[in-house]
Formats: C-alpha cells, sequence, structure tokens
C-alpha cells in the first residue's frame, strides 16, 4: 500500500507521535557513529593487516565517497517505496555490512564490507530526515529535522568515543559489534515506532525524479553545503595535529576536545532548527557561516594554550554544527514534493565535503603548517557564504 497518512495524522497517532522522529535520530547515530569512530581505531586496524595507518585510514575515505555516490542513486531508486520499508532495508544492510567487517579476515574484505555498510548509512540518512519531515506539521519541520540531524553531534559526541574506547580495551573488533549493536537498535525502534503509513510526494518516473537537479536554486544551496563542511571538517579531520601544541600529544585532552565539540553541535543542531522555522533556513546558514569564519580565523591564536583550545572548539563547535539543519530546511521549502531527491542530493554533497576535507587538509599541512590550517578553512568558508548569498538572491528572482 502506498504512503497516505498526513503527516499531522501520523504525528497524532498516540504510539508513534512523541517517538518517531527521536527514533530516526537513533538511527542517524548509528550509522553516523561508523564514520566518526573509525578514524580511532586505525592504528588498531593498522597492526592487525599489517598495513601503515594511511592506508587503513582508506577506510574513512571509502566509506564517504559509497555514501556520496549512493545517497541519491538509491534515495532516487526508492523514492516511491514506503518510507518505513525503506529506512529498515537501509539499516539491515547496514548492519550486514558491520557484521561483515567484523568478521574480516584481510583487509580487502574489511573495505568491501565498509562499502556495504555505506550503502545501507547512505540511504538511511537522507529516507530518515524525509519522514520526519513528513511526520510533523511544516511550521515544526526545522525543528523535526533538528532532532534527527542530533543524530550525527551524538555520533561526535558519545558514539565516537565509546567506540574508541571499546576499541583500545578489547580491539577494534569490538568497536565494529558495538556498530552493529547500534544498527539493531534501530532497527527495533523503526519497526515499532515509526508509522507504517508516512505522506511523502509520490515522484514519477527516474527523469522527474532527477528534475530538481536543474534548479540553480538548489544546486546553490548543495554548493553551499560542499563548501561550508570542508571547511568544517578540515580542522576537525587534523584536530591532533593543529591542537597538539595544547595537548602536548596528550590522548585525554584531545578525547575532551572532541567531546566537548560534539556537546556542543549537539546544542548548536536544535538552536538552528528552532530559528530555522522562525526567521528561515537561509538567515541561519549564513549567519552561522559568518560566525564559522571568524572562528577559523581565531584559531591558529589559541592552539597554544589549553585553556584558549577549549574556548576555541566551543566557538568552532556552535557554527559547524549550525549549518547542517538550515540547509535541509532550505532544500525542501524550494519544493516540498521533491524533497526526497533534494535531501538526498545534499546528504551525498555532505559525505563528499567529507572526502574532500581529508584531501585538501593534507595539501593544507604541507603548505601552511598545522597551525594555519585553519586559514585554508577559512577560505573556503569565505566562498560558501558567498554561495549561500548567490542562492537566497536566486530564490528571490
Amino acid at each position: 500500500m502506498s504512503d497516505t497518512a498526513t503527516p499531522q495524522a501520523a504525528s497524532r497517532t498516540p504510539t508513534h507521535g512523541r517517538w518517531s522522529v527521536p527514533v530516526l535520530g537513533l538511527g542517524i547515530f548509528a550509522v553516523g557513529t561508523d564514520e566518526f569512530v573509525l578514524a580511532g581505531v586505525l592504528p588498531e586496524i593498522s597492526d592487525a593487516f599489517g598495513i601503515s595507518v594511511a592506508a587503513a585510514g582508506q577506510i574513512v575515505t571509502a566509506f564517504a565517497l559509497v555514501c556520496a555516490v549512493l545517497a541519491p542513486v538509491l534515495g532516487t531508486l526508492t523514492a516511491a517505496w514506503p518510507r518505513r520499508r525503506v529506512l529498515l532495508l537501509a539499516l539491515a544492510v547496514y548492519a550486514a555490512g558491520n557484521v561483515a567487517t567484523a568478521l574480516s579476515a584481510s583487509f580487502g574484505w574489511l573495505l568491501a564490507a565498509q562499502m556495504v555498510a555505506a550503502a545501507g548509512a547512505g540511504l538511511f540518512v537522507p529516507a530518515a530526515s524525509v519522514t520526519a519531515a513528513a511526520l510533523v506539521p511544516a511550521e515544526r519541520r526545522g525543528r523535526a529535522i533538528a532532532a534527527v540531524t542530533t543524530g550525527f553531534t551524538a555520533a561526535t559526541a558519545l558514539g565516537a568515543p565509546i567506540g574508541t574506547a571499546l576499541g583500545g580495551a578489547f580491539g577494534w573488533r569490538a568497536t565494529v559489534w558495538f556498530l552493529v549493536a547500534l544498527a539493531g537498535a534501530g532497527l527495533a525502534g523503526v519497526a515499532a515506532l515509526v508509522p507504517a503509513r508516512v505522506a511523502v510526494a509520490a515522484s514519477g518516473g527516474l527523469r522527474a525524479r532527477l528534475a530538481p537537479l536543474r534548479d540553480r536554486r538548489a544546486l546553490a544551496i548543495m554548493g553551499t553545503t560542499l563548501l561550508a563542511f570542508t571547511a568544517v571538517y578540515i580542522p576537525y579531520t587534523y584536530i591532533a595535529p593543529v591542537f597538539e601544541p595544547a595537548t602536548g600529544g596528550n590522548g585525554t585532552r584531545l578525547a575532551l576536545l572532541l567531546f566537548l565539540f560534539g556537546v556542543v553541535g549537539t546544542v548548536a543542531n536544535h538552536l538552528a532548527g528552532t530559528l530555522a522555522d522562525r526567521v528561515g533556513g537561509r538567515a541561519v546558514a549564513s549567519g552561522s557561516i559568518a560566525l564559522l569564519i571568524a572562528a577559523l580565523l581565531l584559531l591558529p591564536l589559541t592552539t597554544g594554550s589549553y585553556g584558549l583550545a577549549l574556548a576555541m572548539v566551543v566557538a568552532y563547535g556552535l557554527p559547524s554544527w549550525a549549518i547542517t539543519t538550515p540547509q535541509q530546511h532550505r532544500l525542501i521549502a524550494l519544493d516540498p514534493a521533491s524533497a526526497p531527491v533534494y535531501v538526498s542530493l545534499n546528504a551525498a554533497v555532505l559525505y563528499l565535503a567529507i572526502s574532500l576535507s581529508g584531501v585538501l587538509g593534507a595539501a593544507g599541512l604541507g603548505w601552511t603548517g598545522a597551525n594555519r590550517l585553519a586559514l585554508v578553512a577559512a577560505a573556503i568558508a569565505v566562498a560558501a557564504l558567498g554561495l549561500s548569498e548567490l542562492a537566497h538572491r536566486l530564490g528571490r528572482k
């Protein structure tokens, strides 16, 4: 049966109404933790398979690239399916990929298994955002998307530290079994709490579903996402060398910086969703990028003191995580009927930004050194702000 229930009716259902959106956030927490936690156990993986840490790091790159490529493809192919079926399939594929990862006997098998897990993650993230937006009235759409995407910040603040600790104590396979357990919890939650029928606009054929790609406004907004999150993730990916003068190479001090970044991001994401509902996505997105530029310009001045580093992580984390929800809000507002395509493409762009941040950050380390790497990110953020305002002008025309 096709999805025919109205968003308002679904949100009023007693069994589902209160918990449907949070359980989607749990699912994103599960798939988002994979992206962040494996970076913390790369030394263990390199030792286990007798490869360099740089080679082991290709897991993170491959995961992000597969998500970037498959998110729009899978999102388009499943756009007419019932949302709960898509969500359950995505989590099942993600869980299967991680089971295969935990049982891997070679690095090649591990890499292939993580690519399977990435396919599930790439399908789940946009489907969860679209479902959350469909479950609530239009005036609460930004907060619903924020509640779901908070799963990413929670993955940074909680999932990655817990998984890294498990890997240090029991080996990297324990970290992957932790991911499997999270996927199982997400599967159970979605099956029990997401309505069987959620109203999302039906699309025509493949050509009709990809028609939004011809919209210059959408391309400008997604370009903003690409540049903004490349700027965000360059310092995050290389946070250890950037703040090494402040941490002295102490892992506990670095872990606290990462934890604080995630906690601040969780708060910022919720605030951004509420503000997007009140003042619009463009104002929040452009304002957040402007604050990000200021933080990145000041960051090199704070790397010599741990106290200043803690303050800077707050100043850097707030605008970084306040960009996600407004960007999705802007895309859905362009044409709610095309929300599945828009959001899946935006998710793909976000994963592409993660991949680019590793490449551009590595180049920046050789060019400017760790202390000035944030200035490279600031230049990219300036371009993101310009593109954000261009998208707004195109929308007004």
